[in-house]
């Protein structure tokens, strides 16, 4: 295939992919942004008025970039995995996998479509989280960094999923067992410094918390892990992860019999 070809397959399929959540904003953009509503009204007025300051910063203002990201994540993980599964489960990615487009193409296609939907959704709760507080980015290029990171890392754990599984209660495995306790223990409501010290050395193994603290030091300037290795550490990811989804794809893993 020639890179015009390849531009129209790839776009093809982003904007596929694209239609079909905005098709179903509803179901797809409207439910984020009144879930995090609850949460900025439940834990940063009500239970943030009597926590007080978090390092230094109200309860609020701390929450809002953890909370921002939470729904990056969630959304991304949740686009691919449905997306391709469907496609999976219906076998009309058959007619893609046995066309001309490389696989590579396939798999950013699909990736960038989750991208999309994780950072519409995370960008909609910003908007709403301004009606609560108000945000002063302290370093905008690494909040837009930080977000187009994140949404990739969970786009291609969105992915994986979706080729492992072999039915629809496969898909919300990861997430309900996986993706919400990791979430919850990535320092979205909390710093990491009020945990003994055995506790922190297990939140760093978590890959949530470098993405939630590296956003939280762009738009405050304060992180409980250093921005430039939250950064490699989710450039590591993105590598990993890509690799891993490209090795399935090219050997059929739940595709081919």
């Amino acid at each position: 295939m020639t890179a015009y070809q390849i531009w129209i397959a790839f776009m093809t399929i982003v904007v596929r992919e694209v239609r079909r959540f905005t098709r179903i904003w509803p179901q797809t953009l409207l439910p984020p942004a009144v879930t995090m509503t609850l949460y900025f009204v439940i834990f940063g007025n009500l239970i943030g008025s009597r926590i007080g300051p978090m390092e230094g910063y109200d309860y609020m203002e701390f929450i809002v970039p953890g909370l921002i990201m939470m729904a990056v994540i969630t959304s991304s993980y949740a686009n691919v995995v449905s997306s391709f599964f469907s496609m999976k489960f219906q076998r009309s990615i058959e007619e893609l996998l046995v066309s001309p487009t490389p696989n590579w193409v396939i798999l950013t296609g699909y990736v960038a479509g989750g991208m999309a939907r994780g950072l519409i959704v995370g960008f909609v709760v910003m908007l709403v989280s301004l009606t609560f507080t108000t945000l002063e980015f302290y370093s905008p290029v690494l909040v837009i960094s930080t977000a187009l990171l994140t949404s990739l890392v969970f786009s291609l754990g969105g992915f994986i999923n979706a080729m492992f599984a072999t039915k629809f209660d496969d898909i919300s495995i990861v997430p309900t067992f996986v993706l919400t306790p990791l979430t919850y223990l990535g320092g979205v409501f909390y710093s990491i410094n009020l945990l003994d010290p055995l506790w922190q050395a297990f939140s760093m193994a978590n890959p949530i918390l470098y993405m939630v603290n590296a956003f939280r030091y762009g738009v405050l300037g304060a992180s409980d892990v250093g921005p430039v290795w939250a950064i490699a550490m989710l450039v590591v990811f993105s590598v990993v992860l890509f690799t891993l989804s490209l090795r399935l794809l090219n050997q059929g893993k739940g595709i081919r019999s």
